[in-house]
C-alpha cells in the first residue's frame, strides 16, 4: 500500500492546480455538449480529465477510471486495478451548474483498492475548499483534520434533519413519499452529488439520498462519511461495496442512528 499521508497533500495539488489551469480559466466560456446518457460536458472535463491523467500517473502508475472515458475502457482499467489500485476521477462533477454559472461543482479523485477507497480527495474551486481523506487517517478540510463524531455523540433527531436527495434519479413512488410524508425538517439538492458528499463530512447536511451514483461520484465521498463515524449503504442492501460499482443507489448519513432511522423509513415506502 503506497504512503497514504505523503500521497493525500500531493493529490491535493494536482486537483488545486488542475482546477487553476484548466477549469477554472474555462468557466462561463465554453458551449455544452450532450453524452449518450442525456447529461452535459464541455471541453472543461475533457481538459481537466487529462491533466488529472497526466499527474496522477506521475504519482503512482496504475490504472485510471475518468468519467469521460469510454465504458468499456473504465471496466478494463477496473479489473486490471482491482488488487494493487486504481485512480478514480470526476473532473468536473455538477457540470450543468459548471456551465450555466451556480458556483456548485467540484472535482474529485479516489484512489481505490479492492474495490473500496483507501484515498479521497475533493475540491470545490470557487469555495476554495479542499477536503480529503484516507483509510484510518481521517478527514481533513483546506489542512485542518475535522473531528469524527464520538460514538457517545448526542444523536441527531430525525425531525430535525436536513437531507441532500436527488429527485431526478428515485423511484417515482418514493419520490412521492417523500414529498408528502417525510419525517425529516428539509431536502436540499446543489447539483453535484461530490459537493454533497463533502457537506456531508463537514456536518452541513446530515444525510444523502440518490437513486442512482457512478463510481466516480460516491468513491470519495464513501471514505469521508465511514472515517467521520456514518454509514453508508444502498436501497437494496447495507453491504454498500456489495453492489455494482458502477451504479448504486445512496443512503449515507452522519450518525449511525439517524442512518438507520432514516434508511428504514426509506425502504419501507419502497414496498
Amino acid at each position: 500500500m503506497p504512503d497514504l499521508n505523503a500521497l493525500r497533500p500531493a493529490v491535493e495539488r494536482i486537483l488545486k492546480d488542475t482546477a487553476e489551469r484548466e477549469i477554472l480559466p474555462r468557466f462561463l466560456k465554453v458551449d455544452s455538449e450532450m453524452k449518450a446518457d442525456g447529461s452535459a460536458f464541455s471541453a472543461a472535463d475533457i481538459a481537466a480529465q487529462e491533466s488529472l491523467i497526466d499527474a496522477l500517473s506521475r504519482l503512482a502508475d496504475l490504472p485510471m477510471i475518468g468519467e469521460e472515458m469510454p465504458g468499456e475502457t473504465q471496466k478494463a482499467a477496473w479489473n486490471q486495478g482491482f488488487s494493487e489500485g486504481v485512480w478514480v476521477m470526476d473532473p468536473i462533477d455538477g457540470s450543468t451548474n459548471f456551465l450555466t454559472g451556480l458556483p456548485q461543482f467540484a472535482v474529485s479523485v479516489a484512489l481505490m483498492r479492492q474495490g473500496r477507497p483507501i484515498l479521497g480527495v475533493s475540491y470545490l474551486p470557487l469555495m476554495r475548499e479542499m477536503f480529503s481523506a484516507t483509510l484510518g487517517g481521517g478527514v481533513w478540510r483546506n489542512g485542518a483534520r475535522l473531528p469524527a463524531i464520538p460514538a457517545d455523540a448526542v444523536h441527531k433527531a430525525v425531525a430535525d434533519t436536513v437531507a441532500c436527495i436527488d429527485f431526478k434519479r428515485l423511484p417515482p413512488r418514493l419520490s412521492l413519499a417523500i414529498v408528502h410524508e417525510a419525517p425529516i425538517y428539509s431536502q436540499r439538492n446543489f447539483g453535484s452529488s461530490v459537493l454533497d458528499w463533502c457537506y456531508l463530512a463537514a456536518g452541513r447536511i446530515d444525510a444523502i439520498t440518490h437513486g442512482s451514483e457512478r463510481l466516480w461520484d460516491y468513491a470519495a465521498g464513501w471514505l469521508m462519511t465511514e472515517e467521520m463515524g456514518g454509514r453508508v449503504a444502498t436501497f437494496e442492501t447495507d453491504d454498500f461495496a456489495a453492489a455494482s460499482p458502477w451504479k448504486r443507489s445512496i443512503i449515507a448519513a452522519r450518525d449511525p442512528k439517524l442512518f438507520c432511522l432514516w434508511r428504514d423509513w426509506l425502504r419501507r415506502k419502497m414496498t
